[in-house]
């Protein structure tokens, strides 16, 4: 899954244009490293978010499609 939709998939980032804006602008991180809004996500990544309000989270799974809000802390975890 492309980065820029799954910040917005698992609630993130609330819009999938504002992620892919960010990570073109080069404010997305993914394990120290900066990344363009399609790299693909994997386990254990770290994803960095940086700007006003820098943000940090770890991947622990990838969704296959749509997330419901409930179930959407099951997928990232805030570090």
């Amino acid at each position: 899954m492309r980065l820029d939709d799954y910040l917005s998939t698992v609630g993130i980032i609330k819009r999938r244009t504002v992620a892919k804006q960010m990570g073109s602008n080069g404010l997305l991180e993914v394990n120290g490293r900066v990344v363009k809004p399609a790299y693909a996500v994997k386990l254990n990544d770290i994803i960095s978010i940086k700007g006003s309000r820098p943000y940090k989270a770890e991947v622990i799974k990838v969704p296959s499609g749509s997330v419901s809000k409930e179930r959407r802390e099951e997928y990232f975890k805030e570090l």
